[in-house]
């Protein structure tokens, strides 16, 4: 079952609502590229499924603009992302305990005594 088109994002200040939009298939790979109606964002979902090394799940957002060299006071296009892996074994995993695994790891990035912020500022 396919994700539906556009995917729609909230407004989380300081990113604005963000619609993401089917631009086609991964190449190799199950999954599909989305684009943003807004600003420089884009998105990829990736799957791959084996027998042997288990499954493997990845989305990727992208956010790519124009930015200043501190160095050269150039200006030239730079791209930055965030990721997230989930990688299960072929076995051991019922669906309901991969699910809680994932969400364990956003609720550990949320917490206050960790947060992206922190982790961002080398804490560990």
């Amino acid at each position: 079952m396919a994700l539906p088109d556009p995917i729609t994002i909230a407004a989380s200040a300081p990113t604005p609502a963000v619609l993401f939009y089917t631009a086609g298939p991964t190449p190799k790979l199950d999954g599909m590229f989305r684009v943003s109606d807004v600003g420089p964002y884009g998105a990829m979902i990736t799957h791959n499924r084996s027998k042997t090394t288990g499954e493997r799940h990845y989305v990727k957002i992208t956010e790519t603009k124009d930015a200043v060299n501190p160095y050269t006071g150039g200006t030239a296009k730079q791209s930055a992302f965030a990721a997230l892996t989930i990688s299960i074994p072929p076995f051991g995993w019922t669906q309901a305990e991969k699910v809680a695994l994932v969400k364990l790891l956003t609720d550990f990035l949320a917490d206050a005594e960790v947060t992206v912020t922190k982790i961002l500022m080398d804490q560990s």
